[in-house]
């Protein structure tokens, strides 16, 4: 209980500073009066407090929780260490889906008589990229009935998905390949205030899905024979944990770009410093680390003298180092 509160105060303080500091410099007391709607939104300290670093925090936290959930459940359905958002193929899929729009259709997705240009048609993009690679994992799962090749094969995915979006890159327009690098290095401050409500409802729908499967990953870890002894269906449980897992990667790579390591490193953090595999601790304890890690990120990306760091060089630093050290521990 001790270790969840001091998780929970070190979010809490995070998202405080992640709203009161930022690379331009807004005294406490204009910080306050905009939080408490004594400044309007339309007004420049009101804007940047209500309109960028507030929905950018929420985003931070919820992105930060919605990548360590996954990278956790994964872990443990696949039996694998290595496992993840990004090795599956899902985030690649999103990124296939962005490249399409951005380099390929000229920014504009139509679908029928409907068509979303701008960055509604590259979360549009993201969205279906992501789950049309999901729903060919879901498919397979039912084929293929080893946890390790189903693995390999969502590598594989995620190799063809890169090789399609390097020959996009090969014809098309410099500007398109700028904006489409730009969205590869991830971001939380792309969630505006009107799109934030519909972000935070998916990515907490997903988080509470993800409690829900607390019970059978846990039985999970016995092995899958002893999980059908137990009346656990292993295929139903598995596709539901790739549908939860697409959910929350899909829109949080739709919105924040393809966030590199915290969907792989967080979930071995919350191992270590919880000691323990029982997933009704690591799933709200992934949450909170992943909170914290992508928070403690985004506070430093922005610098004082409005130089801004990517998030995935941040984020990078910190999960490469937790990957060399689990690979060297198990050999």
């Amino acid at each position: 209980m001790i270790k969840f509160i001091i998780l929970a105060l070190l979010t809490l303080a995070l998202f405080v500073a992640n709203v009161f500091f930022g690379a331009v410099h807004i005294p406490a007391a204009d910080v306050l009066s905009a939080l408490i709607g004594r400044l309007s939104p339309d007004d420049a300290v009101g804007f940047i407090i209500l309109g960028s670093r507030l929905p950018q925090a929420v985003t931070a936290l919820l992105a930060g929780a919605g990548l360590g959930v996954s990278g956790l459940m994964l872990q443990t359905a696949f039996r694998n260490p290595l496992a993840g958002p990004s090795i599956l193929g899902i985030s690649s899929g999103a990124g296939l889906g962005v490249a399409l729009v951005m380099l390929f259709l000229g920014g504009t997705f139509s679908i029928g008589g409907w068509s979303w240009g701008g960055y509604t048609a590259i979360v549009a993009g993201a969205v279906l990229g992501s789950m049309t690679v999901m729903a060919v994992l879901v498919f397979l799962s039912t084929v293929v009935r080893n946890d390790l090749m189903l693995l390999i094969t969502g590598i594989m995915i995620g190799y063809l998905a890169s090789s399609v979006v390097t020959l996009l890159s090969s014809v098309a327009s410099a500007q398109g390949v700028q904006g489409y690098v730009m969205w590869g290095m991830g971001t939380f401050g792309d969630v505006s205030m009107s799109q934030l409500p519909v972000f935070s409802t998916i990515v907490i729908i997903g988080l509470a899905l993800s409690l829900l499967l607390a019970k059978p990953l846990n039985i999970l870890l016995l092995g899958d024979s002893y999980a059908r002894n137990l009346g656990v269906r292993v295929v139903a449980v598995r596709n539901m944990l790739l549908v939860c897992t697409g959910l929350l990667t899909g829109i949080i790579t739709a919105y924040c770009g393809p966030v590199a390591f915290i969907g792989l490193a967080i979930p071995h953090v919350s191992r270590f410093y919880f000691r323990t595999d029982n997933h009704w601790i690591l799933i709200p304890a992934t949450m909170l680390t992943g909170a914290v890690t992508a928070l403690a990120c985004n506070l430093a990306s922005t610098m004082p003298d409005n130089t801004v760091i990517p998030i995935n060089a941040l984020t990078s630093l910190i999960g490469a180092p937790v990957i060399l050290a689990v690979i060297l521990k198990r050999r």
